[in-house]
């Protein structure tokens, strides 16, 4: 038999590229000053794709030891706890550290005081108790992945019923008219992206205006941003109707 005889009919393979390692999972610690609460996302959200429940807390002051031992990606922090409550941890937490957790609240009422100043102490976002798991789940996803938890409806209402600050603590002058017109949008609970259509520019663009804004407001985050834009008058709440 020749050569091309020999050859014939045999097939040839190509091996297949292999598959992209799964990302690593969001690691999670719950602070709950009710163990069945606790207890019960703890058990839930563990079964969520993509998250890793690597610890519990039962007040603030646990939720700090926990952290810096555990250091997770996101707390799940209640506000109402004893010893100290989950603004002062959360404070405290986004103090000590260069690299801190991400913080979500988890509150029973949307119209919690306690919700406000935890947003403004540095927190990422705030979820409901009464929501679907999946809900709290991707939640704890999109800040852990850098992003905000913005209800623009809802943090309008809560931060107008609280008394306006003095504008004259806010570097206002500071911000140049686009900066401004970023922060008004991130008001509206307008992502990166969505932003960058609206504005027509790039999306490096705005992160930069974005991170300008965050550095001259002095704020932790975007939420942080938005909180202290609407307590200071800067952004002025529409509600529909």
């Amino acid at each position: 038999m020749n050569a091309a005889g020999a050859g014939a009919g045999v097939e040839h393979h190509t091996a297949s590229p292999a598959p992209a390692p799964a990302p690593a999972p969001v690691t999670l610690l719950i602070a709950d000053d009710d163990e069945v609460t606790r207890s019960g996302l703890r058990l839930l959200l563990a079964a969520q794709p993509g998250i890793e429940v690597v610890g519990e807390a039962a007040d603030g002051v646990e939720a700090v030891e926990r952290a810096r031992l555990l250091r997770p990606d996101v707390i799940l922090m209640d506000v109402r706890m004893p010893r100290r409550n989950g603004i002062e941890a959360t404070r405290q937490l986004l103090a000590e550290s260069d690299r801190p957790p991400k913080v979500v609240v988890i509150t029973t009422f949307e119209n919690d005081d306690y919700v406000t100043a935890a947003l403004s102490a540095g927190a990422s976002g705030f979820v409901l108790k009464r929501r679907p798991v999946p809900q709290i789940a991707e939640a704890v996803r999109v800040v852990a992945a850098g992003e905000a938890i913005l209800f623009p409806s809802t943090l309008r209402r809560m931060v107008t019923a609280r008394p306006l600050a003095s504008t004259a603590a806010l570097p206002r002058a500071a911000l140049t008219g686009r900066e401004e017109e970023v922060l008004r949008l991130m008001a509206t609970g307008l992502s990166n992206p969505e932003i960058a259509g609206s504005l027509s520019v790039t999306l490096e663009t705005v992160k930069t205006h974005v991170g300008n804004v965050l550095t001259k407001l002095r704020a932790q985050n975007r939420t942080h941003a938005v909180v202290i834009a609407y307590e200071s008058g800067l952004v002025v709440p529409r509600f529909p109707g």
